[in-house]
């Protein structure tokens, strides 16, 4: 089966091509600091190709819910560093998602401080919950040009926080429609400097970043997300096949460890002609996710469309989800109730994994 064989994201050996993807469960400390129960959780899911830690903060005013991991305090890199300890000690690999969400946060997270975005658009659909219950997301401040260069230098920090914390890459996050997503697409993004207009300036900020990351790491041991047509956030784009061709090829160009495409659904024709064009266009490891069972994985990876899939809820409600591949043995169902639940060890650490 080749979902279980291994492989290479960049310089790094996987064991298999089942990855865990980057998953918001708000198990940190109200600090933002990672715990004892967090290092339980990622030790658990050890068995995976690679596990990919959930969006983390690059500063003190990028917080968008409450008990948020941070990397941008020398207690959040400790934190962390009980983390990535358990994961190498279960024979794990492991990499944290740098992360800044941009307009999609509110002053009640952050000391009263406004969110930043690349325009004054705001996010029209759903609520954000704070301290004070849900409340509409505010108009958010453009960022001057001036101001962006200490956003990428946020970024930078971030991943040398990650490397003394032990992990053994990043992710940059460009998905979903946080602060690097409102620069990328033209539906936010209405800027007339040199970071707005042609996809090549909107995709600047993006690839500004992952350099910056690069400088800790290495450019092999840097991973970007970017989800080209998932309108989570109000996100849009006039044309995301062009926007898929340019970050694939703008990637090749700097040997990128691995390309992870987020798909809204993976079935869906439209994506699978993006997958496509990434393959085209990035010769390293392409990775994607987006609702894939373990057959539709598996023929991704023989259509040669993936080198490797990235599960979400399925890895969350089955710690040993590469051996239940193996076996095609029946999976948990996940509790959505406690997604959520705020430093709580149920529905977290206490999935059962099948009998040895």
């Amino acid at each position: 089966m080749h979902l279980l064989q291994p492989g290479r994201l960049g310089s790094l050996s996987i064991p298999n091509r089942v990855l865990f993807a980057p998953l918001t469960r708000k198990r940190a400390s109200a600090a933002n600091i990672p715990g004892q129960l967090m290092a339980d959780y990622y030790a658990q899911r050890a068995s995976a190709g690679l596990l990919i830690a959930e969006a983390t903060m690059v500063a003190a005013d990028a917080q968008a819910w409450e008990h948020q991991p941070g990397i941008h305090s020398a207690e959040q890199v400790a934190g962390w560093r009980v983390v990535t300890d358990a994961v190498h000690a279960a024979g794990g690999r492991i990499y944290l998602q740098i992360w800044h969400p941009g307009r999609a946060t509110h002053p009640a997270l952050n000391n009263g401080v406004q969110p930043v975005s690349s325009s004054d658009k705001p996010i029209t659909d759903g609520h954000i919950h704070t301290p004070q219950g849900n409340q509409s997301y505010p108009v958010p401040r453009p960022l001057r040009t001036d101001e962006i260069p200490g956003i990428v230098d946020a970024f930078r920090k971030a991943a040398a926080n990650a490397k003394a914390a032990g992990f053994d890459g990043v992710q940059v996050h460009g998905a979903h429609g946080y602060l690097i997503d409102q620069f990328l697409r033209d539906g936010v993004n209405d800027r007339t400097d040199r970071y707005g207009g042609s996809l090549e300036n909107r995709a600047r900020l993006l690839f500004e970043i992952v350099d910056a990351a690069a400088e800790s790491f290495g450019m092999d041991r840097v991973s970007l997300r970017f989800s080209p047509r998932v309108d989570y956030n109000s996100m849009s784009d006039s044309d995301p096949a062009a926007l898929v061709e340019h970050v694939a090829k703008e990637s090749e160009k700097r040997g990128l460890g691995f390309l992870e495409l987020r798909h809204p659904n993976y079935d869906d024709p439209a994506e699978y002609e993006l997958a496509k064009i990434a393959r085209r266009h990035f010769s390293g490891a392409l990775v994607r996710n987006g609702g894939f069972t373990r057959d539709a994985g598996e023929q991704a990876l023989n259509d040669n469309l993936a080198d490797a899939i990235a599960y979400g809820v399925p890895f969350l409600a089955n710690p040993d989800l590469p051996r239940r591949f193996l076996l095609n043995a029946p999976l948990n169902e996940p509790d959505t109730s406690t997604f959520y639940a705020e430093e709580s060890p149920k529905g977290y650490i206490d999935y059962p994994t099948l009998a040895a």
